[in-house]
């Protein structure tokens, strides 16, 4: 059998911010292809073009070469309805709820609100959060306020997630189990992401595949599947597999 057409299309995109003398050029060459239900972890240094790329995807921000195709025939995408987005931040509204807050996107596109508040609560309870949705965000630690990030980024059943560095303000306890978490949301959701991060160890952890961007301008220096099985466990990272794939990156990044 064939492999299925691919979800993500990009072919040699480039992205330049200002014009004449001042331009800054922030992505340049940039091709790759992600099917659906993929992980593709996107890792590079700062300021590389990481964010630039997702909102290229997200179609907040056009491009000024190449081609970008998302969707096919059988999953036609409409960047309104089928993005959803987790930052850095949760940024959560703090006068609203849990659940409010993860309703949101279902209020902005006016869909049914008795089938979305439905929705929210097996979201909620999908990430852990199934005791807390009438609490106000301070109420909820740094992770717990990430999750209900995640739920709010699925509500409106996006077919594609975008993911800016979600775990990049966390502890380091709280980051592992975080990604422990999101494998999980992955799994049971079906969903395809793109996981931006500048680290190497989460980007091979998390990613079915993972693409290697230079330093700005963001330039392709690799494409690969990782070859790791699931669910992942956090005692894979001490395998020679897990070590292979985290230094063919440093050799890219010309930090071996």
């Amino acid at each position: 059998m064939s492999e299925p057409a691919p979800f993500i299309t990009l072919e040699n995109v480039a992205k330049t911010y200002g014009h004449g003398p001042d331009a800054v050029l922030a992505v340049s060459d940039v091709s790759f292809e992600i099917r659906e239900g993929e992980l593709l972890s996107l890792v590079g240094p700062s300021g590389c073009g990481k964010s630039t790329l997702l909102k290229i995807l997200a179609e907040l921000h056009d491009y000024d070469s190449g081609t970008v195709r998302i969707g096919n025939a059988a999953s036609p995408f409409e960047p309104g309805r089928d993005v959803g987005m987790v930052f850095q931040q949760a940024l959560l509204l703090k006068w609203r709820t849990i659940t409010e807050n993860v309703l949101l996107p279902a209020e902005i596109l006016g869909l049914p609100m008795a089938a979305s508040r439905e929705r929210a609560r097996d979201l909620l309870e999908m990430v852990g959060l199934a005791e807390v949705g009438d609490r106000y965000p301070y109420e909820l630690s740094g992770g717990m306020q990430q999750r209900a990030a995640i739920a709010r980024a699925l509500v409106h059943n996006p077919k594609l997630i975008l993911m800016d560095e979600p775990f990049g303000a966390l502890d380091a306890l709280t980051r592992e189990r975080m990604n422990l978490e999101l494998l999980k949301i992955w799994r049971e959701s079906g969903k395809t992401i793109v996981f931006v991060t500048h680290g190497i160890h989460e980007a091979v952890f998390l990613g079915t595949h993972v693409a290697v961007l230079t330093a700005g301008p963001a330039r392709m220096a690799d494409h690969f599947a990782v070859d790791l099985p699931h669910p992942r466990r956090l005692d894979m990272k001490t395998t020679e597999a897990f070590g292979a794939y985290a230094r063919r990156i440093y050799r890219l990044l010309g930090m071996e």
